[in-house]
């Protein structure tokens, strides 16, 4: 694949259109639903931020914390890296980054690896948090 296509044989694309293309392959998810699907255990939340950002605003209780640069390997049910919670592919996965653009494109990776499940929430810990649920410091 050369530098100037985007392996469709197609031309380049920006940053914009790449995350509308991908976000047109599954459906994103509020702060409110994501809450309810995990309160529910119908949903595993993955917080792909990274460790500053953790710490400087604080986590999401029982969320399941995975840097994005390890996100496939601990989430693909057939690899040797997996976490326990990856019990197979039709786990609903919800990625949660800062202000959900990175993990438009990690929901997409993991639709790659057959979670096709796998959603992300829109506006990401800053939405959650703006829309009151729980954070823990």
């Amino acid at each position: 694949m050369s530098e100037t296509t985007n392996g469709a044989g197609e031309g380049p694309v920006g940053i914009d259109e790449l995350l509308e293309r991908v976000r047109r392959g599954y459906e994103r998810i509020g702060p409110g639903e994501a809450y309810a699907a995990a309160e529910a255990g119908e949903a595993l939340l993955v917080d792909i931020r990274y460790a500053a950002l953790r710490e400087r605003d604080g986590e999401i209780p029982g969320a399941l914390v995975v840097e994005r640069n390890e996100l496939e390997w601990r989430l693909d049910p057939r690899g040797s890296h997996r976490v326990p919670e990856a019990t197979g592919h039709e786990v609903r996965v919800v990625v949660i980054c800062n202000e959900g653009y990175a993990s438009s494109l990690a929901a997409a990776s993991l639709h790659q690896l057959g979670l096709a499940r796998a959603t992300d929430l829109v506006g990401g810990f800053q939405a959650w948090r703006a829309a009151g649920l729980p954070v823990a410091s």
